[in-house]
């Protein structure tokens, strides 16, 4: 008999994300993978320079977070999720998206992690404004 999956760290904070604390949350003896990863806010987009970004939240993005968490954690292979994502202005190297996951192997581990990621970009109620180099803004992945 396995134990049930667990769901961990999941936060829309305006705090900064602690790799380390995810990779923590999902450690489980049976695990012989865990798979992370970091989401960074980058200089550039589409050929143009960036200075900043800026995260807002409508309120329910926690609630959906925690679904797709919960959804990719039902999943037979996978023991432990954990994922969370920032809010608010973030300069170039800050950490907006961390997510992690653990089981048995690693091909599951990258798999999980990836579909983790992708559906929290899908889904999540977060919009993310640019500002350019050149002054111009614009408001990008809004779900």
């Amino acid at each position: 008999m396995t134990a049930d999956p667990t769901v961990a760290v999941l936060a829309v904070t305006d705090q900064p994300l602690d790799l380390a604390a995810h990779e923590a949350a999902v450690a489980d003896r049976r695990a012989g993978a865990v798979v992370s990863f970091q989401g960074v806010v980058r200089d550039h987009d589409h050929g143009r320079r960036v200075t900043l970004l800026e995260y807002e939240g409508h309120p329910s993005a926690a609630d959906v977070l925690r679904e797709v968490a919960a959804e990719i954690a039902a999943e037979p292979e996978v023991y432990a999720v954990a994922v969370s994502h920032r809010v608010g202005r973030l300069e170039i190297g800050d950490v907006a998206l961390v997510a992690a996951v653990s089981t048995a192997h690693r091909a599951a581990a990258f798999d999980a992690c990836a579909r983790l990621v992708d559906e929290v970009k899908a889904r999540l109620p977060i919009w993310k404004r640019q500002v350019f180099t050149d002054g111009t803004e614009e408001w990008v992945n809004c779900p």
